[in-house]
């Protein structure tokens, strides 16, 4: 049995009326236990904003996205008040108010802000929102900073690779002259980069840091294709095959490059046209497909069947499961409803709710960072002078940029083109739900299954995404479950981001992380309602061990 005498006690007076027997006894002593370790002292956290809203008058380097504007690039005044007074306070002191967002002149033309009130939610199990603060998420980069201008820089070469097979990255000429650009802006380029210091074709748009000290985050990032095995290889979910081909959209079909249709979309018009879908159904393979995923998936779904592929690729339990689980050395058992199947999938959705409510304390109280359109629609207004007064400006370094100009020959404006119509989804940018429902859900699977295990026989999509084929490069020996799932996260939020246009690099590699931390404490929670006594062994995101133990 777990030793519930490992947290805190609830006195005699405390125990509900009635409760005598041991099973009813200790569930309550659980409950109790764990949201009184999990408790946050008031003030004890620290969350910094990058200074943005305060610092720029007219708001136009905050999240602003529905809300009613003045001009081009700018909020309407009084909609933005009306605005902060429903989020309340940006300490979290004063909550928000429900009635609040509903106020007449909030809201520009008719598209709803997505779900702000999640922002405050509870959860039965693991930290509260509020307790993820700057050691996990620092403040995103300021608006006219070059760290900025630089993540502006690489999404505009993400818009125009959006069409190239990952496979042919290293042999065309826009990802090599992306690599170039990056090379050139490596002091302040956050992605990963070669012995050299240098930014490659191959690592283009994969997740790691680009800085010594945490060259060791992401293991096995770099290692095999870029898309990861958990997207691509067939599976079962129960009796349905699912052979991981989707329905993804028309190339060359990009959106909000004309300042028209990017001003409606930041007033909160819903666009009329909508994605045109590809003909043929393909393996994920490029870009586009990856946005295509995540325009219309389940928060956690690429997880759940990462949990599918893992049973596919090793059937035996005993080549795949944790080597801490209590079951390894049980005889006559075999997991289930504990350490089983109806476990792990219940689990990765109930720390995917947790995970979604976690970051949306970051977007909505702490940092309402703006979305990518916005950037680009300051660069267009800098370039053409139709901003007039607008406060907010970013480095030069995106004026000058190859990749700004070949955005402009392409389609004929400054603005970064979007893969979908109405751009981003109307809530703020930093940190990214995909990317710590990652985190989360990736550090599930780490708990119940082995990540050191190898992948066997890896797989590779042909360059039209209709095949796979084997993938024989010189380190397919080297890849492993938590490598594969290290690229599974960063896949599916760099395609809700950087692929589709919608999100920034540091929104995903600090919200990789948050997840994590989510998941831990989660886990830590619900590992005090098992029988089983376990101490189970994983490693995390910076390549460190940790340990969740029940006695």
């Amino acid at each position: 049995m777990s030793n519930l005498n490992k947290l805190p006690q609830p006195s005699s007076g405390c125990l509900p009326p009635g409760v005598s027997d041991p099973q009813g006894t200790n569930a309550f002593v659980v409950r109790f236990g764990t949201a009184t370790e999990e408790a946050t002292k008031t003030g004890s956290v620290k969350h910094t904003t990058n200074g943005d809203e305060a610092g720029i008058a007219d708001k136009s380097g905050t999240y602003t996205k529905c809300l009613k504007q003045k001009t081009y690039g700018v909020v309407n005044p009084h909609a933005y008040k009306l605005f902060r007074e429903a989020l309340g306070s940006s300490d979290g002191t004063i909550m928000g108010d429900v009635k609040k967002f509903e106020a007449p002149g909030l809201l520009g033309d008719g598209r709803k802000l997505n779900g702000p009130l999640g922002a405050f939610a509870y959860t039965l199990a693991g930290a509260d929102s509020q307790h993820f603060g700057d050691t996990i998420v620092p403040p995103p980069p300021k608006l006219e900073s070059p760290e900025y201008a630089t993540e502006l820089v690489e999404l505009y070469w993400g818009s125009l690779l959006r069409d190239v097979p990952f496979t042919q990255y290293e042999t065309d000429p826009t990802a090599i002259a992306a690599a170039k650009e990056l090379t050139k802006l490596k002091a302040t380029y956050a992605g990963p980069k070669d012995a050299g210091g240098n930014v490659t074709a191959k690592l283009l748009f994969r997740g790691g840091f680009g800085d010594k000290a945490r060259a060791g985050y992401f293991a096995g990032e770099r290692v095999g294709p870029y898309i990861s095995q958990f997207c691509i290889h067939p599976t079962n979910l129960g009796a349905q095959p699912i052979d991981q081909r989707m329905q993804t959209y028309a190339p060359n079909i990009d959106y909000m490059t004309t300042l028209k249709s990017w001003q409606e979309v930041q007033s909160g018009v819903t666009p009329a046209n909508k994605n045109i879908l590809d003909s043929e159904r393909r393996y994920l393979h490029n870009g586009r497909g990856l946005g295509a995923f995540t325009h219309q998936d389940e928060l956690y779904q690429a997880y759940l069947v990462a949990y599918l592929v893992l049973n596919t690729l090793f059937p035996k339990l005993e080549d795949i499961q944790n080597p801490g689980s209590p079951y390894v050395p049980f005889k006559n058992q075999q997991p289930f409803g504990t350490f089983g199947g109806p476990d792990i999938a219940a689990t990765l959705g109930a720390v995917a709710r947790a995970a979604i409510n976690a970051v949306w304390y970051q977007k909505w109280i702490i940092h309402l960072r703006h979305r990518p359109e916005s950037g680009g629609g300051i660069v267009e207004l800098m370039q053409t002078g139709l901003g007039g007064t607008i406060d907010g400006h970013v480095d030069p370094l995106v004026l000058n940029s190859v990749a700004l100009n070949l955005s402009y020959l392409r389609n004929g404006s400054y603005l970064l083109s979007q893969a979908f119509p109405e751009g981003s989804p109307a809530h703020p940018a930093y940190p990214t739900g995909h990317g710590t429902v990652a985190g989360a859900c990736i550090t599930v699977l780490k708990f119940f299954f082995n990540g050191d295990a190898k992948i066997v026989n890896p797989v590779v999509p042909s360059c039209d995404g209709l095949l796979l084929e084997p993938y024989n490069g010189a380190d397919s020996g080297q890849m492993t479950v938590n490598g594969e799932l290290h690229k599974l996260a960063h896949n599916i939020s760099f395609g809700h981001g950087i692929h589709a246009g919608i999100h920034w690099r540091s929104d995903t590699d600090y919200s990789i992380l948050l997840g994590e931390a989510v998941a831990l404490s989660f886990l830590q929670d619900q590992a005090y309602t098992y029988k089983e006594d376990f101490a189970v062994e994983l490693t995390k995101l910076d390549g460190t061990k940790t340990t969740i133990k029940n006695y």
